[in-house]
């Protein structure tokens, strides 16, 4: 669990009451292109969110939630995303397999055990996303309890 300073928690407030009051017919999004994480895979590859109608969108922003998805960037487009752990439970550096993403800077990584990274879609083609962290935290003294189980992270891009 993560200490929050009573500031922080306004401003996350203050944030959400500004975001909750949108009504400007694109679902709360704005029309920039930006994709939250959902639990359904179609959402972000939905054609009114894609330039031209190819039902990929130029910006991503991926978290933990968004494992087992597959999503559609155009080329050019950017991805981002953060996977927040813990000092106990930290998710490994994300590992791209595939060459239609290009990793970017991601910025600084604020809290021990988050995982972020960014990329640009380069080229047509497809990439694959992962990493994981601990299921449970390492033992800190003699005859704790330990576990060797990972939580898997994974989600397919495909670039057009």
């Amino acid at each position: 669990m993560r200490r929050t300073t009573p500031l922080a928690i306004t401003a996350a407030a203050l944030l959400l009451a500004a975001c909750g009051s949108q009504s400007d017919g694109t679902g709360g999004r704005g029309g920039n292109d930006k994709v939250s994480p959902s639990s359904s895979p179609s959402s972000a590859a939905s054609p009114a969110a894609s330039p031209g109608g190819t039902g990929c969108v130029t910006h991503l922003e991926l978290t933990a939630a968004d494992t087992g998805r597959t999503v559609c960037l155009t080329k050019g487009g950017e991805l981002r995303l953060t996977l927040d752990g813990t000092r106990a439970r930290p998710w490994k550096p994300v590992d791209a397999s595939g060459p239609a993403l290009k990793g970017i800077n991601a910025g600084f990584v604020i809290q021990p055990g988050d995982a972020t990274a960014a990329y640009q879609a380069v080229t047509s083609g497809t990439t694959e996303l992962t990493s994981s962290r601990p299921l449970c935290a390492t033992p800190t003294a003699p005859g704790q309890v330990s576990c060797k189980g990972l939580q898997e992270w994974t989600v397919t891009v495909r670039v057009r």
